[in-house]
């Protein structure tokens, strides 16, 4: 393919060399003439292992070449990359400045062409940032006919040549099929599950990885340095950490859903934090935790009361499903807290309802919950009748039955989704 990578920085000199080495032919575009004459020279702009090598092997075949000239790189394209900078201001909100003025000028470029031309914003963007400025900028440029596609980079400095040509996936938002298989073609011979997406799915998915690596290392950090207070050895805790890969090192809990509960995991943050504070040692991140849990509650609670619809049916109320266990049941809470907004609630576990007779914590439910514990149902059908507003706090076979009965006008939210509004809103 014919391709044009816009910005010579880290991302986009990394990029057009390792386009070139697939076989593409390349031109890379700057505005920095320094960086055109160096990469023209087959020297490298920047530190990163290999890539002078790399670039005397694709320059030195004419695989690789770089411009100043925004209309002459369009005019040699079939398919325009974005690597330009998109730098974050103190309250981290991006310039995007950059992305605008390339845009306007590959519209401008573009005048009177007729073969198309796929334009892929490499550059790490917020959701909505190609929607809002790539391509109206295109569009303000006077393109038209274009296709538009995300394609994030998940590079890192020190390692980028082999994280190019091995990555965890290679991911594609676009709504235009062809577009899709242009990124296919280009990506001919990397070892990698091609993923497709939406535009939006595409921006954010950068920022989710990000922030989950800073997460773990800042976690791996807190737990070091308790384990040094305690005089335990942290690398040695951390090795049988991830010998786990089953709940540890896993997809388990990543999947966005409603709070935790339960017997164990309140219990065990509120004990390490507080053995970082016996010991002197500070732990933001998780003490944070509890916090975040909490704020998530409040996120269900509110979304019941928006409706500004009295009557409510819940199904689930253990902490979740397939239990009697209500300790630290983040239901619980969330019931309590609408009955103490006046809310009429009913209830609808029939795990509970079996621990309220004959279960180990019947104890429980009678000296702790009385109250909620009157405002079970026997039956899915008692709920709906009464229900104006159904929660559905556990997914389970109680809740889709719920689900494929509801009423007309009945507002449905589902906690189990991740999302703390009206999920599917009414069903009229």
């Amino acid at each position: 393919m014919r391709v044009s990578v816009f910005g010579l920085g880290y991302v986009g000199c990394v990029s057009a060399a390792c386009f070139a080495r697939l076989g593409h032919d390349v031109v890379g575009v700057d505005t920095n003439p320094d960086k055109v004459s160096l990469v023209n020279a087959a020297t490298s702009p920047l530190v990163e292992p290999g890539l002078d090598e790399l670039l005397k092997e694709v320059v030195g075949e004419r695989r690789l070449r770089a411009t100043t000239s925004c209309p002459e790189a369009v005019e040699h394209s079939e398919l325009a990359m974005l690597c330009v900078g998109t730098p974050g201001r103190p309250n981290g909100q991006l310039d995007v400045a950059a992305v605008e003025r390339i845009g306007q000028e590959i519209g401008q470029a573009l005048k009177g062409r007729t073969a198309p031309l796929t334009v892929v914003l490499r550059s790490t963007v917020l959701p909505g940032t190609t929607e809002q400025v790539l391509a109206p900028a295109l569009r303000k440029g006077g393109a038209s006919g274009l296709r538009v596609a995300v394609n994030p980079e998940f590079l890192r400095e020190g390692s980028a040549l082999r994280d190019f040509s091995r990555p965890p996936l290679t991911l594609v938002g676009c709504e235009d099929p062809s577009a899709a298989a242009q990124l296919r073609t280009l990506y001919a011979g990397i070892e990698a599950q091609f993923v497709e997406t939406t535009i939006k799915t595409a921006e954010m998915m950068k920022y989710v990885s990000n922030s989950w690596h800073a997460l773990k290392i800042c976690f791996a950090n807190e737990i070091g340095n308790v384990c040094s207070a305690y005089g335990v050895d942290a690398h040695d805790v951390m090795r049988i950490f991830m010998m786990d890969k089953k709940l540890n090192i896993s997809e388990a809990y990543l999947r966005p859903g409603f709070a935790f509960g339960g017997s164990c995991l309140p219990k065990d943050v509120r004990a390490l934090v507080y053995a970082g504070r016996s010991a002197d040692v500070a732990l933001p991140v998780l003490s944070s935790i509890l916090g975040s849990n909490e704020a998530q509650i409040r996120r269900g609670v509110d979304a019941v009361l928006e409706t500004r619809k009295r009557k409510v049916g819940v199904v689930g109320l253990s902490f979740k499903p397939g239990t009697d266990d209500l300790r630290e049941s983040a239901m619980v809470t969330l019931v309590e807290t609408l009955i103490g907004k006046g809310c009429d609630v009913r209830i609808l576990d029939r795990n509970v309802s079996i621990a309220r007779l004959v279960g180990a914590n019947r104890r429980y439910i009678e000296e702790e919950i009385p109250h909620i514990s009157s405002l079970m149902c026997d039956d899915v059908e008692s709920l709906l009748a009464h229900a104006e507003v159904l929660v559905i706090g556990n997914a389970d076979e109680q809740a889709a039955r719920a689900l494929a009965g509801v009423r007309p006008g009945c507002v449905v939210i589902d906690l189990t989704q991740g999302a703390a509004r009206p999920a599917g809103a009414q069903r009229a």
